[in-house]
């Protein structure tokens, strides 16, 4: 992909325009190098164009942030140290598109093992309201030095210790596991997300109710009735997560709707839930929901 920029005075039109961009590019070799890979993401459009066939040989692929990201926090954090030196930044804005050019030096050291690549990034991208979004990035190696064998101990050193960007997917997906599983009556799914030691507090149940169950064989037998005692259930829709500075613990709202089986109403309910969760697995689940609308779906004593 070759990238020519006019030096004419229309392509600086609007210098303001020509910063924000260039902003952007040099931000991203700083966000990387630091590891902030949720500042990294908001760079991008909702579908970004990565192409670094003439590093790796593969073809350009169309992909989403999220994705992007997991693909360099699995191995970026794994270096001792990071540098991604951009020069001769350059931008050209045409209305809502812009496009832009940098030459790159990026360095990579674990233990004493070092690799560099150096080269020229191109950009693609689109406005979007007041700020601007990458569209289509590529990498144009123009040389190397060191071995890239360096990457199978960062990787595997990424692996031994996640960032926050990685564990705060995880603590995303235990729970989307749990809530998904007693939607679609999954029990194995539902046990799997426990851990041994795990605690589930619910501080506003009806009194004749269990408030606090503790360890993973009596959550697994506290949701073992749930297939039989529920019909259609939905717990996903309006899912709303509140991440924390802690990576593992996530504030969650989302509202149910099941058709209870044994008394053959429909249970509406607005739920708010801390969650935290280690190695992929739960360990405290704390669920706040109204025990008025609880008590009269199942038929409990108020």
């Amino acid at each position: 992909m070759s990238l020519t920029l006019s030096t004419t005075p229309a392509a600086l039109a609007n210098p303001t325009d020509e910063a924000a961009v260039r902003t952007i590019v040099e931000s991203v070799a700083t966000f990387a190098d630091r590891g902030e890979f949720e500042a990294l993401e908001r760079l991008y459009a909702d579908e970004v164009l990565i192409d670094y066939s003439s590093l790796n040989g593969e073809p350009a692929t169309l992909t989403s942030p999220a994705a992007l990201m997991t693909q360099w926090a699995a191995v970026l954090p794994g270096f001792d140290r990071t540098y991604h030196d951009l020069s001769d930044v350059a931008a050209e804005i045409d209305g809502d598109t812009a496009r832009a050019r940098a030459t790159v030096s990026a360095s990579h050291w674990i233990d004493d093992a070092y690799w560099r690549v150096d080269g020229r990034y191109a950009y693609d991208l689109v406005r979007d309201g007041a700020s601007w979004r990458i569209t289509a990035m590529t990498l144009m190696v123009e040389g190397e030095t060191g071995s890239r064998d360096i990457f199978g101990p960062a990787m595997a050193a990424a692996a031994e210790a996640p960032p926050a960007y990685i564990r705060r997917q995880q603590t995303r997906a235990a729970v989307l596991d749990f809530l998904t599983g007693l939607e679609e009556k999954d029990m194995d799914r539902v046990n799997s997300v426990w851990a041994e030691d795990a605690v589930q507090e619910m501080p506003y149940t009806p009194s004749n109710f269990p408030r606090r169950v503790v360890g993973r064989d009596a959550l697994i037998a506290h949701y073992a009735s749930w297939p039989e005692v529920s019909g259609s259930a939905t717990f996903t829709n309006g899912l709303v997560f509140h991440p924390m500075i802690d990576p593992q613990m996530v504030f969650v709202e989302y509202r149910g709707a099941v058709d209870v089986v044994t008394t053959g109403k429909t249970y509406r309910q607005t739920y708010g839930a801390l969650f935290h969760v280690e190695n992929g697995k739960i360990t405290l689940f704390r669920e706040y929901f109204d025990p008025r609308a609880f008590a009269d779906a199942f038929d409990l004593e108020p």
